[in-house]
This record gives structure tokens, sequence and C-alpha cells, in this order.
């Protein structure tokens, strides 16, 4: 409500003022619809991380590659990691409440040529986020219609005898959907986004209630926190030993790694948001601290109805097979469960969608991508429409290998499509929080700042993701090895391709990008074309305003 003299409607005024002055000392004219809340913001972010996509979807990571120790003690130890990484950022968001996000602000805090790594490092994990979880909602949306017997329009998803097809076509109809939601409607966008922390919210606390109450057995405490497996093949399946700490382990980390990403997304939509300096900081750590806390609990009830643990193990280690071996005399149970995942699955890729149309947009606003005239533009909704799609291409194409499997029959595509993205994103975002470590006392901090705790927290952060980015890239399994005699090509670790798109990015800055690519551009002082406008002089011995610019 606003009072009879009009002090909340001055307030949000004076705020908007506050947040389009903060955008034009960047740079920036606003053109982006400054809409969301605070709120609104902290949901894009913590519906990206999503604890219904990422801890179900890579499980079975963990599971085969140390267990439910892995799991139960990894999970909250890495995401102290994440935290310290988050609050870095929040401090860079807070200083540069900017859609760029960690790519602007390396070009801030270390010139041209760092912000062209950072940005490229993040488009390839962005893209990752939308095309693994847009195809891991696709595999939960074929295990829930299998559990229905759904047989629709000559498609039988009861049976799995072309189960990679039928999956890759429900990733296309769910990219489709939240292409065209992106498209339409950024208003909607935020309402999805606000119902969704309430989705997400609400669907663990009933999953958590039906893994609790529905089983007919449960483990015991020693196995979630003190089980051991290893399934990779690494010393000889043993869990015991340097082998199984220093090479197993790591290897499992990818499941905390990989759901807690993504949320830079409050940094790349600070544009839309009001009070952005200090609202789009706090979205990123709360996101993560939110997720973390959320994401153990349902990690937790996982482990303990985990009592088949060879069915589950045949299964591929899998959460749904957890789920339905739990939850064999309660196949009800088992439906519910996987329908809250696909809906939060489904919210997840729509916002990835989104956090990576708006990098794309300001990348190609700053002439950092091929095309970026086109993708600059925006359409009669102020949505760019062109970076929308882009981005939903790009996300389809890197994900055709998924129509193959290996023997088992599994997407092998979808590992890689996780590691790309997982070691993408953090090498984005930790360049920046070097970049600011190094500047120390010169770095000009915004409202939200972690003041002289920067100097422990930003080296903890980069020493984190140092280590965590070799874990990642690990071989997966013992096959993974080439020059071992069991080597399949299809359990290869594709998450070092990472590296090689950066030798590629550095090639093309050496060749030709440094010509043309000098970081962000000013658009307060350029026109729609990206042309710079330039006020003429004052009349000679005049002191009023400017003459009109000639016609052309």
């Amino acid at each position: 409500m606003v009072a009879p003299d009009g002090t909340e409607a001055s307030t949000g005024a004076a705020t908007a003022r506050e947040d389009e002055r903060q955008l034009a000392e960047l740079g920036y004219k606003q053109e982006l619809s400054r809409v969301w809340s605070g709120f609104t913001n902290f949901a894009i972010s913590f519906t990206i991380i999503s604890v219904l996509a990422g801890t179900f979807t890579t499980f079975f990571q963990a599971w085969n590659a140390g267990g439910p120790v892995a799991i139960s003690i990894g999970w909250p130890v890495i995401c102290l990691g994440v935290l310290l990484v988050a609050v870095s950022m929040s401090e860079l968001t807070s200083a540069y409440p900017t859609a760029g996000g960690p790519y602007w602000w390396a070009a801030r805090l270390g010139g041209a040529g760092w912000s062209w790594f950072t940005g490229w490092f993040n488009i390839a994990g962005l893209l990752g986020i939308v095309a693994s979880v847009g195809y891991g909602a696709a595999f939960f949306l074929y295990v829930l219609l299998g559990l229905y017997g759904v047989d629709v329009f000559g498609i039988n998803f009861g049976d799995s005898a072309h189960a990679l097809s039928e999956t890759f076509l429900l990733f296309l109809i769910i990219l489709a959907v939240v292409t065209l939601l992106n498209i339409f409607s950024g208003s909607l966008l935020a309402t999805l986004n606000n119902i969704s922390v309430g989705w997400h919210v609400l669907g663990v606390l009933a999953i958590i209630a039906l893994l609790v109450f529905v089983p007919d057995n449960h483990q015991n405490a020693s196995f979630v926190f003190g089980h051991r497996i290893n399934n990779t093949g690494f010393n000889n399946g043993g869990v015991g030993g340097l082998p199984f700490w220093f090479l197993v382990m790591p290897i499992g980390f990818v499941l905390t790694m990989y759901t807690q990403t993504g949320y830079d997304a409050s940094a790349h939509t600070a544009e839309e948001t009001k009070g952005a300096a200090i609202a789009a900081a706090q979205g990123v750590w709360r996101s993560v601290a939110l997720s973390a806390l959320f994401g153990w609990v349902v990690l937790l009830a996982l482990l303990f109805s985990a009592s088949n643990e060879k069915g589950i193990t045949d299964a591929g280690g899998g959460a749904t097979a957890v789920i339905t071996t739990a939850l064999t005399n309660h196949v009800w149970a088992a439906k519910a469960i996987i329908l809250i995942a696909v809906v939060g699955q489904i919210f997840c890729v729509a916002a990835g969608l989104t956090s990576a149309a708006r990098t794309w947009y300001a990348f190609s606003r700053d002439r950092g991508i091929p095309g970026w005239n086109l993708y600059k533009r925006l359409n009669h909704k102020r949505v760019p429409l062109y970076a929308v799609m882009a981005v939903s291409f790009w996300s389809l194409v890197i994900t055709v290998p998924a129509l193959w499997g290996n023997k088992a029959g599994v997407a092998w595509a979808f590992g890689a499509l996780t590691a790309i993205c997982t070691v993408g994103l953090y090498i984005a975002y930790i360049i920046p929080v070097y970049l600011r470590y190094r500047h120390r006392e010169n770095f000009q901090a915004g409202p939200w700042t972690l003041g002289q705790r920067y100097r422990w927290i930003n080296p903890l952060a980069i020493a984190f993701v140092v280590l965590v980015v070799i874990a990642v890239d690990l071989p997966f399994s013992h096959k993974a090895v080439p020059w071992n005699d069991d080597f399949d090509v299809t359990t290869v670790n594709y998450g070092p391709g990472v590296l090689v798109l950066g030798l590629l990015v550095g090639i093309w800055w050496k060749v030709s990008a440094k010509n043309h690519y000098t970081g962000p551009v000013r658009t307060i002082e350029t026109d729609e074309l990206g042309r710079v406008i330039e006020e003429p002089p004052p009349p000679a011995g005049g002191t009023g305003p400017p003459a009109p610019a000639p016609a052309k």
C-alpha cells in the first residue's frame, strides 16, 4: 500500500533512479525491464541450483564413487567451499550490478583479455546447464511416464525398446516449452521463479515425508554416514587407502559441484532487479546457502531409504533406482516423488535458459559474440529474443550425442554435459575473484562487501576451485583411461574438453579477437545500432544548449 503522503511510491522511484544511475556509471542504458524484486532475483538462482535437479540426476556419480559417505559427508564439506566462492561473487555483484556478470567483472579488474576468456567459459558452462538439466528432466519424465505405462501416438513409454530416442523427444518438447516461455514474457518468468521456490521447498518436505514414512525398510546411521562403495574399477574396487580417498572420492564431488552451479544468475539478472547492488548480491550467496541445507536433507532421505544396495548398484546407482527399490510395494509414492522432481527440473531449465540468454545478450552488447548486432536486440516485450533462440539452439546441438548410448543403453553424453557445465562455470567464477584479490585495497566495493575478510576468503575460494576442477576432470572409471585394457570411449570424462575450448578461444584471441573486442561498450553513449552518439560542441561564444545535430 502507498501512504497518503506518497512515501512508498517516492521510495520506489528513488530506488529506480539509483539503479539507473548505477547502471549508467557502468556505461549502460536501462533497456531491460527492471521489474524483479530481491526475492525473485534470489529465486532464479535457487531455481537453477535446484535440489530437485542436480541431487537427483547426478546421485549415481557419488554413489558409485564413494558411496553414502561421499554423499552424506561430502555434500556439506564441498558446500562450504562453494559458499566461499559465492560470497566472493556477491561482493563483485554489488560493486558491478550488470547483466554481464563474471566477464564484465573481469574486464573492469583485468582488462579485455581476461574478460574474453571469462565470457566464453561462462557461455560454455551456461549452455551446459540448459542442455544437461533439460536432458535430465527428460530422463526423469521418461521414467515417470514408464511408471504410468503411457502409450500415446505409437510411443510406448512402458518399455525400454527406444529409451534414448524417446528421452530425446521429451528433451525437445521441454526445450521448446521453456524457450517459448522465455521469449514471450519476462514478467511471467519472474512469477514462475517465485512459484518455483515454493515448489522446491514444499516438494522437498513432501519427498522427505514420503521417504521417511512409506518405505517398508530403512538403513541405519552407520550405513548413511560411514558405508563406502567403489564401482569405478580403480584400486581394484577397494574402499581404503590413499587411492580411495584421493582418486575415487573426488570423482563423486561432481554431485555437489554440478548441483551448486548457476547462482551467477542473480548477477546476470541484476539489470532487471530493483535495488540490485544489494538484492542481487544477496541472491547469489543466499541461494547457495539455502540449497546446501535443503539438498543435504533430501540426500539423507534418499540414503536412509537405500535399503537394497545391490538392486540400486545393478540399476546404475541413480536416484530413480533408490526410489523404485525402496517403494516397490508403494508405486504411488514413487510416482509422486518423481513427479515433484520433474516439475522442479523443468522450472530449473526455464531459469537456466533465462540466465544463459542474459549472458549471451550482455556479451553481444559488448561485441564479444559473432553476430552481436543481432543478439543484442530486444523484442517488444524487452526480451533478448535472438539471444534466447541462440542459447536454445546450441543447447540442442550439444545434446545430440545423447541419441547414442553405451553398452548398458545409457546416454554417455549426459556425463559429458555435466562435466563441461561444472568446469566451465567454475573457471568463469574464479577468474574475477582472483583479479579482485589482486587489487586488494584498491578495489572499490559496493554496498555489500566482505570488508577485510576478503584477505582469507578469496584465496581459499581460489584454492578450492583449483582442486575441484582437477577432481572433476579425473577419469570417471577405470574404463575411461585410454591405456587400460578395458578402455571404452563412451565412459570418457569430457570435462577437460572445456580446457581445449579455452585453448581455442586463446588462439582466436591472438589471431583476431584482440583487434575488435575491447571489453564493455558504453551503450549510454551509443544508438540502437551500436554507433557512438557524439554531441556537437556549443556555438562559439555561447553558453546555451548545443545546437541540434544536422539532419542526415
